[in-house]
């Protein structure tokens, strides 16, 4: 039996950078809900994801833009590393393996409806 362990995002596109061989993501993922008036309060919460795969890495610096929404699945991997002081630190790598943009179709349309 195989295991793994897997995340998803459908976000919205904050910011790219290029870290080494990598490209990093931020994703923000929405969690609202209703206060106390009944009133419904937004909560963005941002995940940075990594891509290791170059091909993955070009077509995302070709195809999205800030704002786009994508639809994000990849693996999760625990680091930890030593810090400056001697105490090991731990952290959260959430290696991207497919991203879509959602937002592509909705400009397709949107060109579509302009032609006629």
């Amino acid at each position: 039996m195989r295991t793994f362990a897997e995340f998803q995002i459908m976000g919205r596109v904050g910011k790219t950078k290029d870290v080494g061989n990598t490209l990093r993501v931020t994703v923000a993922a929405e969690y609202g809900r209703k206060d106390n008036n009944g009133d419904f309060q937004a909560n963005a919460y941002w995940n940075e994801v990594t891509i290791f795969n170059e091909n993955v890495i070009t077509w995302v610096k070709e195809n999205t833009q800030p704002g786009d929404l994508v639809h994000v699945r990849g693996t999760l991997r625990q680091t930890q590393w030593e810090n400056s002081s001697g105490g090991t630190e731990y952290g959260m790598t959430l290696a991207a393996d497919d991203f879509d943009n959602m937002s592509q179709d909705e400009r397709r349309r949107a060109a579509k409806k302009q032609e006629g």
